[in-house]
């Protein structure tokens, strides 16, 4: 793995001034995505980060930390015990020097030997599920790291929008799949990430994988296509 979020992160952070990170899907063009965005603060995230900043409490997991934004909110506007985790090794040094006195350098699937009251997963949390094939590891991992009354903030978007309608007024969905599962690919500086899977889901769908793995779940907050919702152990 290249890790390039991670080299545009440690750019950035060290360097000032960086090249913008190109972000594509299967199912759309290559997009900028400025790295100082990871770098935003709380005023500049949107109302479903907010809210689910503002919700958070007690001992805090932020699974898929990237440059720590969030984590660094919790622990320094909000005094809360945080643990930033990701995978990227140059996100976590980031978090690291940033301040974040806990960052761990490891694999949601990979992480053990604490509980949470509050575990985040944020801009488009759902996306490290990777397919439905799959999604049921990934709760049964989260629903060992929390704690008996603890809760799970995560955020996703139903992308149907984003398929052409019929004359009708149907959308046209590729067979062979759910329409959320997506190959998404990192470009930085003329390279290439090599494609992952990433997992978009409209809400009934989270709510009928979160509900076969124990967990109640309630939509938070919608804004256009995206949502926020908190899942509980039953």
């Amino acid at each position: 793995m290249k890790d390039l979020m991670g080299r545009a992160i440690w750019d950035y952070f060290h360097n000032g001034n960086t090249e913008d990170l190109q972000t594509e899907t299967s199912i759309s063009e290559l997009d900028e995505l400025p790295v100082d965005y990871l770098f935003r603060d709380f005023e500049e995230m949107n109302k479903i980060e907010q809210k689910a900043l503002k919700l958070s409490h007690g001992k805090v997991l932020d699974i898929g930390a990237g440059a720590g934004s969030h984590s660094l909110y919790l622990q320094n506007e909000r005094n809360l015990d945080v643990t930033a985790l990701d995978f990227s090794s140059k996100s976590i040094e980031v978090c690291q020097l940033r301040g974040i006195q806990k960052a761990v350098d490891k694999n949601m699937l990979e992480f053990s030997g604490e509980t949470f009251d509050t575990i985040l997963l944020l801009m488009n949390g759902t996306g490290i599920f990777q397919s439905l094939n799959v999604i049921d590891i990934y709760f049964k991992k989260l629903y060992s790291l929390l704690n008996k009354n603890g809760q799970i903030l995560i955020d996703s978007t139903d992308i149907l929008y984003m398929f052409d309608q019929d004359e009708d007024g149907g959308v046209l969905i590729p067979a062979g799949g759910y329409y959320g599962e997506l190959d998404y690919i990192v470009h930085y500086k003329d390279e290439s990430e090599d494609p992952i899977k990433w997992l978009y889901l409209d809400f009934n769908t989270l709510k009928n994988a979160a509900e076969n793995n124990g967990f109640k779940i309630e939509k938070l907050i919608q804004e256009d296509d995206s949502y926020l919702a908190k899942l509980i152990k039953r």
